[in-house]
């Protein structure tokens, strides 16, 4: 049995914290926290335990130099619990269960130097509020006693909207929120004890405010705006807070005039506005001896402003949006999250990146017409490996065994910056059976109408490392339309592209040509053959498992070729909507095809008999099929109706799809999955390597196929779909999927609510394009050979003209 495999964890979610040595970086990771090597950028262990997104986690400092190998930190999750750890083990040493999800958590005495009898936390929660007998969420900041495990009651600092952030002072002597238009400031007291009140001063400004943060000596604070406006306030707090520490100024102002730039009555000596950034920003950071700001934003370009002057230098072409920037003990070492799931280890203060975290990168945005062109997903099948389209025009390969970035390719050369108006969309990614070959499609979008061009390109790697060379680019290929699909041959260097132009190519390797005793002088792509089926647009298409046979899906007709001689060979039977996906099932003799539109369908067809065998009315948005077996999987969605969703039960409740497998034989599915955040979403049979998932087994029995599912954010989870005990622990209770016999189709229309009866006379004659006639005899024979209706319907017609014309006589 392999237990389950899980990755694809965004890096960036929450802050990251370094330890005290600067030797580890803690990083929330989902449900848990993986720890990085800084010198190697390789994770080396985690903390498991939290049941929901890790939100928060604190390093405990080093109260001397000696102490610098302690390990401890405190973590806080939306599973609503504070745990404590000991992360040089790592083991679970407390705690505490607050029962309210917590987006944010700072421990102010953790950086001071005296002791305290207890220790406190705030906490900024998720409180969601019954009102009109309806749940609206809303944000509180509060606190919390760790020492003695529990909330203190009646002490809410604020509340808010949605959760805020909650930023604090290097110091701990300062917390501060941002909310629209106002930064409020708490005076974290010497002593504190329970029912002690915090004193608050709240600083105005005109734009939203997205970021702040406190100088690590003196009395100023940062804020960045929505515009891309910094502002720095001086001497916050003299009238409020001066009581516990002295003037910071020496004076208190008494009018406006001594206030530049202050707002109203603001407390603070001055504010000074800088602006560089072009849209909002994300990062404000002082450094450890306070004398530079570091600012970031959707540039992605780090600036550093001088204090005292105002200058500023820059660490340009990271390449994402910044999200996050951290310091860590060794003043030499930092990092910076960017929006890219990438963290970059930096060496100050010269900038340089040293090493980077890279995490697996996050679906991409496309313009709305091009939404529908696919996951922009390919899979590896005998390396485990995953290519993914990026926001920079560029495609990721992945290590799903190993939970790690290999590579990127540059797909088109241009000088992306984050921000940028997106001109190019790389639609398709596909990759060769063995992977040595991948085929893109990019589209430049047409300004005003006028500048839209189309390419297929053809790459090809000669070593694991997945570092691919452009072979040959094809400009227009399918004159101006677009490509559909693109598929390859599973032996030969052959690939076949369609489009809705209404017509397909098949492409051949100019390698495949030299064996064949024409010898050509390069080794790129060309043209072998060209075919349509009446002007009707190529949606889809797929090549056999022995790649004798073309596949060929033209709307919602199925076509079968012999891509040698591009001859067609058969026409299989016909769709209620388009069809987008098509795919043999293994060494079987079954095709299987899905459907979108208004019918979406589900549809298995035999090729001996060249029929449906079945179909479900399903929305599928992904299917895979098993190499050596007549099994595949398909990612179907789940229907929105509340009627349906009634039906599921609480089994489905936060999951938008189900992944069923079926053997192609039988339409009662094998096994059931619920899945969340399947729009999107991607399936795939890998091969086992046994020396990648050995620390995966826990019988020593290797899998027949792993089954990988990719939801529409990336994440991912391989398993075994023919073990049983999976089965068990993943799959709806068989409890759910029993119904009355009478309502019983195929055994699981309650997951989907009533499905239409599987009836092959309704089915075909609804399949059957026929037009009202008074005189269907007349009529019936119109149209091409392979759309006439079947004898059912012939039958009836040729009965009733019969009976027509008897009574005619009579008369």
């Amino acid at each position: 049995m392999v237990n389950m495999i899980r990755g694809g964890r965004s890096y960036v979610s929450s802050p990251p914290a370094f330890s005290n040595d600067a030797k580890r970086l803690l990083v929330c990771t989902a449900n848990t926290v993986s720890i990085f090597s800084t010198s190697t950028a390789l994770q080396t262990s985690s903390l498991e335990g939290h049941t929901a997104p890790v939100t928060t986690v604190i390093v405990v400092p080093a109260s001397s130099p000696a102490s610098n190998i302690l390990c401890y930190c405190w973590t806080a999750s939306l599973d609503g619990t504070i745990r404590y750890w000991d992360f040089s083990v790592p083991e679970l040493l407390k705690t505490i269960n607050i029962k309210i999800p917590i987006y944010s958590m700072v421990i102010p005495y953790l950086l001071g130097n005296e002791k305290q009898p207890y220790l406190f936390a705030y906490v900024s929660l998720k409180v969601t509020r019954e009102i009109d007998s309806k749940k609206h969420n809303s944000g509180q900041i509060c606190k919390c006693n760790l020492t003695e495990s529990r909330l203190v009651g009646g002490m809410t600092l604020a509340e808010t909207k949605v959760p805020e952030p909650i930023t604090i002072s290097s110091s701990g002597k300062y917390l501060g929120i941002t909310k629209h238009q106002r930064l409020s400031i708490w005076k974290v007291p010497d002593t504190e004890t329970e029912r002690i009140t915090l004193k608050k001063i709240t600083l105005h400004h005109t734009k939203r405010m997205t970021v702040h943060a406190f100088h690590p000596i003196q009395r100023i604070v940062a804020a960045g705006d929505s515009t891309g406006r910094i502002l720095i306030w001086r001497g916050f707090g003299d009238k409020t807070f001066t009581s516990d520490e002295g003037l910071v100024s020496g004076k208190i102002p008494s009018n406006d005039e001594e206030k530049p730039g202050v707002r109203d009555n603001d407390d603070a000596d001055s504010c000074t506005t800088w602006h560089w950034h072009s849209s909002e920003v994300n990062v404000l950071f002082f450094s450890s001896d306070g004398a530079y700001l570091y600012s970031g934003g959707k540039e992605g370009v780090l600036v550093v402003w001088q204090l005292d002057t105002g200058k500023k230098k820059f660490l340009p072409r990271i390449g994402s949006p910044l999200l996050c920037y951290t310091v860590s003990p060794d003043t030499s070492l930092s990092s910076i999250s960017c929006a890219d799931n990438q963290i970059h280890l930096l060496k100050m203060p010269s900038l340089e990146i040293l090493k980077s975290i890279s995490g697996i990168k996050f679906s991409c945005s496309l313009p709305e017409e091009y939404e529908s062109f696919g996951s922009g997903v390919a899979f590896d099948h005998s390396s485990a490996l995953v290519a993914l389209r990026t926001d920079n025009y560029c495609v990721q390969f992945y290590s799903l065994f190993d939970d790690l970035g290999i590579s990127e390719v540059q797909v088109c050369e241009r000088n992306h910056q984050p921000g940028d108006d997106v001109t190019v969309v790389v639609t398709l990614v596909a990759l060769s059976q063995d992977g040595s070959i991948m085929s893109t499609v990019e589209v430049k979008l047409a300004e005003e109408g006028i500048g839209g061009l189309i390419c297929l390109k053809f790459w090809a790697s000669e070593s694991q490392n997945k570092k691919f060379t452009l072979s040959t680019i094809i400009y227009e290929p399918h004159r101006d339309a677009r490509i559909s699909a693109v598929a390859f041959h599973p032996t030969r260097r052959v690939a076949v592209s369609s489009s809705y132009g209404g017509d397909f190519k098949v492409w051949v390797c100019n390698d495949e040509l030299e064996q064949k005793d024409v010898m050509l002088q390069s080794s790129g792509w060309t043209c072998h053959a060209v075919g349509s089926y009446k002007k009707k647009a190529i949606t889809a298409a797929a090549f056999s498992a022995d790649g004798s046979i073309l596949a060929v899906a033209a709307e919602t007709v199925i076509t079968l070729w012999d891509p040698d001689k591009n001859v067609l060979l058969a026409v299989i039977g016909e769709t209620l909507t388009p069809i987008v996906t098509l795919s043999f099932v293994g060494k079987s003799e079954f095709l299987v095809a899905a459907s979108w539109g208004s019918k979406p369908q589900l549809s298995v067809w035999t090729m001996s008999k060249l029929s449906v065998s079945w179909s479900y009315m399903l929305h599928v948005e992904a299917i895979a099929c098993a190499a050596d077996l007549s099994s595949f999987v398909a990612l179907a969605l789940l229907p929105e109706l509340s009627k349906c969703q009634e039906s599921i039960g609480t089994n489905f409740q936060g999951k938008d799809g189900v992944i069923l497998l079926f053997n192609a034989t039988d339409p009662v599915p094998v096994a059931t999955w619920s899945a969340r955040k399947a729009k999107g979403g991607a399936l795939a049979f890998l091969q086992v390597n046994p020396s990648s998932i050995e620390d995966n087994i826990s019988d020593g029995k290797l899998p027949q196929a792993l089954l990988a599912y990719m939801n529409g954010d990336h994440e991912y989870v391989l398993f075994d779909p023919y073990c049983e005990e999976i089965h068990e622990l993943n799959v709806i209770p068989q409890k759910d999927l029993v119904v009355p016999e009478e309502r019983r189709q195929f055994g699981y229309a309650s997951i989907y609510g009533e499905l239409p009866e599987f009836e092959l006379k309704r089915n075909q004659t609804l399949w059957v394009p026929s037009v009202p006639s008074e005189k269907p005899w007349e009529t019936i024979f119109s149209g091409s050979s392979h759309n006439l209706p079947p004898l059912t319907k012939l039958c009836s017609a040729f009965l009733e003209s019969l009976l027509e014309k008897r009574t005619a006589a009579v008369e």
